[in-house]
Parts: C-alpha cells; structure tokens; sequence
C-alpha cells in the first residue's frame, strides 16, 4: 500500500520534462531489471517455465498485454491530469477485477463484496466530482 501510494506521486515529479510514454518506458526498464533479477537468479524461472502448460503462459502474455496497455493509458493521464482524480479511476479497477472474477473465475459475488465494491465507486464519484 505505502510503495503502490508512493508510486504514482513520484512518477508525476519524474516526468515533468518528459513525455509520459518516455516516462514509462525509464520505469518498465527499472521494473524489468528487478523483476528478472528477482525471478531469473534468485528463483529457478527457467524450471517453472519449461513445466509449466502452454495455456498459462498464454494467458500471462494476454496479462502483459492488458497490463501494457493500462501503463500507457494510466501514464498518459497523469501526464495531464491531477494524481488524486488519475488514481481515484485507476483504483475503481478493482471493482472490474471483482466482476470478472465472479463472471470469469466463478468466485463468490457476497454482499460484503458488493458492498465494498459500491463503496469504492461512490469514493471515486466523490473524489472527482466537479
């Protein structure tokens, strides 16, 4: 929570000369180093790799995809928008993940799930009304 909170307010300060795609770039490098760094020769990546079925690594690549596309998007509007409303829609994704995991994933749609869900929405509604 505190780095996710963190990430967003020092991307703003670090693109400030920059475009927001070259911005993201200079982060997806960095990620990218940790994140192989972390899998490749810390853990045995190759092994989990070599075993594992195709179709999950089908599915990770459509992740990678769709996680793309969201960085593209998300940076863009920081670019140009303020962080607090930006972050306010990105984290109203939360309520996207929890349909699709009951419609997708077959995992339980409670009321406390709704609820928090509802919630999450009108914070969001709150927090970028004009």
């Amino acid at each position: 929570m505190l780095f996710a909170g963190m990430t967003s307010v020092i991307a703003k300060f670090g693109m400030k000369n920059l475009s927001s795609d070259v911005a993201l770039s200079i982060r997806t490098v960095v990620v990218f180093v940790i994140v192989v760094t972390n899998a490749f020769f810390l853990n045995d990546a190759f092994t989990e790799i070599k075993n594992s079925p195709k179709s999950n690594l089908v599915f990770l690549a459509i992740s990678g995809i769709t996680t793309s596309l969201s960085w593209i998007f998300y940076y863009r509007a920081m670019k140009v928008g303020q962080v607090s409303y930006v972050v306010s829609i990105d984290k109203a994704s939360i309520v996207v993940a929890l349909l699709l995991s009951f419609l997708i994933l077959k995992e339980p749609l409670t009321a406390k799930v709704l609820t928090g869900a509802a919630f999450i929405l009108t914070g969001m509604l709150i927090l970028i009304w004009k």
